[in-house]
């Protein structure tokens, strides 16, 4: 199977919960932090860091939240410093989100001298009044001068976050948005469809009727995306995740692809530092606490700030990786699937994979089974299907 059990964890998640203020739609784990709770959370997170560096020799890293950028010169530095101590041969793909308000030029090149390799812009939209919508804190102009910034530093990687089905949008809005967001020519692209989740402001609109769902529309904006991202030379690799390949012939993982993200749909395991941060480390997950000062305590009591700890059987583990990884256009090859679980997909969820087949959702041959268009669309039901 993947990842033997004596071999140190090669990915890590780092969660940043602070904003400069919440967004509508954000039901992660987040809040408007004060200096000295920032630099409260930094020591912490170093504390859990030394923790964690027995088992961990990360090949990606990758820093969420929250609003990542939104910490000093200063804090950036003493974390960068001790994430390379843990792997002092660098890794190999290093992502900091950002949102445009929050990069400078002084920012992005001490993320580059210090190994971060590639940023995840979160521009969301190009539309004055949608990012209003949503409550971000930047608007267009900030977007395009940031991207600019990051190129100045020296960035060859960079990821444009985007959001469509917005309350308010129009799909000629839409294509406006991603006429003028491929035209930068960022090596990646991910676009999520708006979801509605509970204790966020948008989904406090639905439930009073402010906004409505159109799936309909939803639907033609997603087709739009896909239209979109082809037409300029970007490779879907994943529902929602574009690359460019240097190759004129596809490949099963674009050049660009997000390494990080691939870890996950792939079964992989990981540690996720931070407060409300999971890891996933030899079949079992934990969750820290979702709670900045908790987790600063925790850690200043010199353990970590662990809430949860849960134990698959072998069999659930091998439904949710398969699950995760049908989210992938390649789908799974049969071989791999086995290498990484343990099972055989043809064998354990044979009737499953009939059903799908005979939906129009799935299609498969002697080497692998994988997700129509169609079935890609509808991804999280076809889950359903494999998780035991």
């Amino acid at each position: 199977m993947l990842n033997r059990a004596s071999q140190p964890i090669a990915n890590l998640y780092i969660h940043v919960p602070f904003c400069a203020r919440k967004c509508a739609y954000c039901a992660f784990y987040s809040e408007v932090g004060s200096a000295s709770l920032i630099e409260r959370y930094v020591a912490a997170l170093i504390r859990e860091i030394q923790l964690v560096s027995h088992d961990l020799q990360p090949r990606t890293v990758f820093f969420g939240g929250g609003t990542p950028s939104l910490l000093n010169l200063r804090q950036w530095e003493r974390i960068l410093r001790a994430v390379a101590r843990l792997h002092e041969g660098g890794g190999s793909e290093w992502t900091v989100e950002c949102n445009p308000a929050s990069v400078s030029l002084d920012k992005a090149r001490l993320f580059r001298a210090h190994g971060v390799n590639r940023v995840s812009l979160g521009v969301q939209s190009l539309n004055e009044d949608l990012l209003n919508r949503l409550g971000r804190v930047h608007d267009r102009g900030t977007a395009f001068k940031s991207f600019d910034t990051l190129r100045a530093a020296g960035f060859t990687n960079i990821n444009l976050d985007l959001m469509f089905a917005i309350p308010g949008q129009t799909l000629a809005a839409w294509r406006e948005t991603l006429t003028e967001a491929t035209a930068l020519g960022s090596e990646h692209l991910s676009s999520y469809e708006v979801t509605y989740e509970e204790d966020t402001a948008l989904f406090a609109q639905l439930e009073s009727g402010q906004c409505a769902v159109d799936e309909e529309l939803a639907c033609s904006m997603y087709e739009e995306l896909l239209g979109a991202a082809a037409a300029t030379g970007y490779q879907q690799y994943e529902i929602s995740n574009f690359a460019r390949h240097s190759s004129p012939e596809p490949n099963e993982l674009p050049d660009h692809a997000c390494q990080h993200n691939v870890n996950y749909w792939r079964g992989g395991w990981f540690y996720g530092l931070g407060p409300s941060a999971t890891s996933y480390v030899r079949g079992v997950r934990t969750r820290n606490r979702a709670d900045t000062q908790l987790y600063c305590a925790d850690l200043e009591a010199g353990h970590r700030s662990i809430e949860s700890c849960e134990e698959l059987s072998p069999l659930a583990r091998a439904g949710e990786t398969a699950a995760f990884g049908l989210r992938m256009n390649a789908g799974w090859p049969f071989a791999q699937f086995q290498r990484v679980t343990g099972w055989d997909l043809r064998v354990e969820w044979a009737q499953e994979l009939d059903l799908l087949v005979e939906r129009g959702w799935g299609r498969r041959d002697h080497q692998r089974f994988w997700l129509t268009d169609r079935g890609l669309r509808f991804a999280d039901a076809a889950a359903e299907y494999f998780l035991r």
